[in-house]
């Protein structure tokens, strides 16, 4: 059986639902690919009193076939299939009435329930009466919902304004790895690579784990990446509509946000999207910039000086940056694209731009490096309100002990040289930074590089270093 990478945070969860006195009604989501089901598999392994898996575009009578079918395989022999989803979870009832617990509870766990749900199917419906009337009552009970079509369990289990308002027990989020988590799942299967390529990687496919798999041993991280991006009928072929099609309803609407959105690195404004997309300024457009944001698509961020009103959305799914600056671009051929690319000018701005967005993900790791894991931080961005090409500062680390860092990210394939020039536009950019910011705080210049910093004159403004190994640790 595969090794569980990671996941120590879900799997405490787990282990305190297994532990729990209570009947519990329990959510899982998160993206495509991110191994939801391969999570409730590797922990519970056998021990499932019922498991299901919805039908992808299907029909509800096919689904119901489908539901009947593992009703039997689980132990209701001359159980037939239910006409409709009332008489289905009755059906489920009696299955759980009848069979002792594994391990001290009884675990359903039914994936892909949003493909179950057709139009007019009444399923939502069977599950509150299965719920309220039968599983709050039983105490060894616990019953696992799964799916990808985020926005959809959000509105119809995690919302719900009926008969499952306030029923859900626990809810988990499954993340992407961290970097470090990606480094171990290469180290289980014996993918050897730099950490200046794993970290390559990241930036390319974020850690989703479905996407790692497709790494093959023996081949350079840019071999894998032609391999699976731009081939003719590549690994990933078509996977940016299937990823927002089985995440969001009207998926259409929300790529054309993230499309208008990853046009500009700094990101859009509401008011900005509104006049890239076309889209009126209201509730649903307000749903999708937060379905978008609690998948960790975009991200909402505000200059250290403006209000929540002014903030700006940018896009941070590495896949979606990396679909918009290379694979819509440039299409796919039989020639090794990416391969070419390295060390590009094309390819150098990619890099650092997007090790600016890695480095904004792993915030932890960087405040771990920097020893105030246990100090209240407040995390922003700046930029100088006096001209529109002003200083700024791509990230700000506010922190309780009186002490403002200014973070300044490198991706570079050596140490990094602080020349006179730029030790200049670094004295400017704090000086500017503590005027117009009015700070009183000590200001600590940190400087996050792949490599490091090269030791000169001008190196002693820098008053701590955090290279890409400390993301490692």
């Amino acid at each position: 059986m595969a090794k569980l990478i990671g996941r120590h945070s879900e799997s405490a969860q787990l282990d305190e639902i297994m532990q729990s006195d209570n009947p519990e009604f329990v959510v899982i989501f998160g993206r495509r690919r991110i191994g939801k089901t391969f999570l409730i598999n590797q922990y519970f392994g056998d021990h499932f009193t019922f498991k299901h898996t919805g039908l992808a575009s299907k029909h509800k009578t096919e689904q119901l076939q489908n539901f009947g079918e593992t009703l039997r395989n689980f132990g209701s022999k001359l159980c037939p299939d239910p006409k409709d989803w009332r008489e289905a979870f009755a059906m489920l009832r009696t299955l759980l009435d009848n069979t002792k617990p594994k391990g001290g509870k009884k675990v359903v766990f039914i994936d892909e329930l949003p493909f179950m749900a057709t139009p007019k199917s009444g399923l939502i419906t069977a599950l509150e009466h299965f719920w309220n009337d039968y599983g709050c009552t039983q105490s060894n009970l616990v019953l696992i919902i799964c799916g990808s079509a985020t926005s959809w369990i959000a509105k119809n289990i995690i919302k719900n304004k009926g008969g499952l308002h306030n029923r859900i027990t626990r809810r988990i989020y499954i993340r992407p790895f961290t970097v470090g988590e990606c480094n171990e799942y290469f180290k289980a299967n014996n993918i050897i690579f730099s950490h200046k390529d794993n970290l390559e990687c990241y930036m390319v496919m974020g850690g989703v784990p479905y996407y790692l798999s497709m790494i093959e041993r023996g081949k350079s991280l840019a071999q894998n990446i032609d391999q699976i991006f731009f081939r003719r009928q590549g690994k990933l072929y078509g996977e940016f509509d299937a990823l927002y099609a089985s995440l969001f309803e009207e998926s259409a609407t929300y790529i054309k946000v993230i499309e208008a959105i990853s046009k500009k690195n700094k990101g859009l404004s509401r008011k900005e999207i509104i006049k890239a997309t076309g889209l009126p300024d209201g509730g649903s457009l307000t749903k999708i910039l937060e379905d978008l944001d609690n998948c960790d698509f975009i991200r909402k961020y505000q200059n250290i000086n403006n209000k929540e009103r002014n903030g700006l959305y940018q896009l941070t799914d590495f896949y979606s940056l990396f679909y918009y600056k290379f694979i819509k671009k440039y299409g796919t051929s039989d020639k090794d694209f990416w391969t070419l690319q390295l060390n590009t000018p094309v390819h150098n701005s990619w890099a650092g731009y997007v090790f600016e967005q890695f480095c904004l993900l792993h915030i932890s790791a960087i405040e771990k490096a920097l020893g105030i894991s246990g100090i209240q931080t407040r995390v922003s961005c700046w930029q100088s309100q006096k001209s529109e090409n002003g200083a700024q500062i791509d990230l700000v680390i506010s922190r309780a002990d009186n002490i403002v860092n200014i973070c300044e990210i490198k991706f570079w394939n050596t140490p990094y040289t602080i020349t006179k020039k730029y030790h200049a536009e670094l004295m400017n950019k704090i000086e500017t930074f503590r005027t117009e910011t009015k700070c009183r705080q000590a200001i600590h210049l940190v400087m996050i590089t792949t490599y490091g910093i090269m030791r000169n004159e001008y190196s002693d403004i820098v008053q701590k270093e955090i290279t890409m190994e400390d993301f490692f640790e």
